[in-house]
């Protein structure tokens, strides 16, 4: 700017002075402007360079304000990750020192479990005499319930009615069912003359086996009763289990200590309540015979056991 100024002054100075100036000056003026106007190229090519440089420098400053910030929100991702890694770590060392206790643990149990080992292997054998005991028991037992039930089959068989009385073994007892038209007379607890001559031929039986005892099972169909006597099923199975428990124990000697009575009403029912058959299969008395309770807690008991 300073050249052009003192280029224009120049300029003007010759203009004011060319009228009145020699040749040899005005030369001199001329060559001098020439010169300042080579150097106000040069100058405006150099202003154009740097006008250049500068925009350049612009756009690199923008870039990096733009990079700057991207790596900005790159680092705060970093510290995340870097936070959520070291908790990762904190949460490892922690399950790390709970299964260090846990194997302690298990060293503790383990070293009690192989300080039992010779207890435990030494009663091996006598529990596994005690099963041997167990098995003799079950198999002796189901050969008495077999023997029994031929017998009884074999004893009752003459004279009766197969529809009226069934014999059969059920795991470890025997039972006897027995149609109420065979045993009552209809909708009361007394027995009929026939009913005893069955009862008669149970008792033998029953007197023969002295480590026996005998269940009896009273049991109705749906139909409601009651009368002066019986107030609803419930008493009248009682009463039909009494009345042979009684017959049983007076009439033919039973000892009463091997005897139980018990009534089940109209429930545990063998057919539904809803045809005459069905309530004819329904009323009925059962007579189970088992092995003493007495005994049987026996054969439960370790103290029984071979040593």
């Amino acid at each position: 700017m300073k050249t052009i100024s003192k280029l224009t002054m120049l300029m003007i100075v010759i203009a004011s002075m060319s009228s009145c100036v020699s040749k040899k000056k005005f030369k001199n003026l001329q060559e001098q402007y020439g010169t300042m106007q080579s150097e106000l190229d040069r100058c405006q090519e150099a202003e154009m360079v740097y006008t250049k440089r500068l925009d350049a420098c612009d756009r690199e400053r923008n870039s990096m304000k733009t990079s700057l910030a991207s790596s900005n929100t790159s680092l705060a991702l970093r510290q995340e990750q870097l936070d959520d890694m070291r908790a990762q770590l904190a949460d490892m060392k922690k399950l790390r020192d709970q299964q260090v206790d846990q194997v302690g643990e298990l060293t503790v149990l383990s070293q009690t479990a192989n300080d039992n080992i010779s207890e435990t292997l030494s009663q091996l054998e006598t529990k596994e005499k005690y099963v041997r005991l167990l098995q003799s028991a079950k198999t002796k037992a189901d050969s008495i319930n077999l023997a029994l039930a031929v017998n009884l089959k074999t004893v009752l068989k003459d004279g009766i009615d197969d529809s009226d009385i069934e014999v059969n073994v059920d795991k470890t007892v025997v039972f006897i069912n027995l149609s109420d038209k065979m045993l009552y007379q209809a909708g009361s607890s007394i027995l009929t003359p026939r009913s005893k001559e069955v009862l008669g031929k149970i008792a033998k039986i029953i007197e023969s086996r002295p480590n026996l005892e005998v269940m009896v099972e009273g049991y109705t169909d749906s139909d409601p009763i009651s009368n002066s006597c019986i107030k609803d099923n419930w008493d009248l199975s009682v009463k039909r289990a009494t009345s042979v428990v009684r017959v049983l124990q007076k009439e033919y000697g039973v000892d009463p200590n091997k005897l139980i009575a018990a009534g089940r009403g109209e429930y545990n029912s063998l057919a539904p309540n809803d045809t005459q058959a069905n309530k004819s299969i329904n009323r009925r008395t059962r007579i189970i015979i088992l092995p003493k309770l007495g005994e049987f807690y026996d054969l439960l008991n370790p103290d029984m056991a071979p040593k």
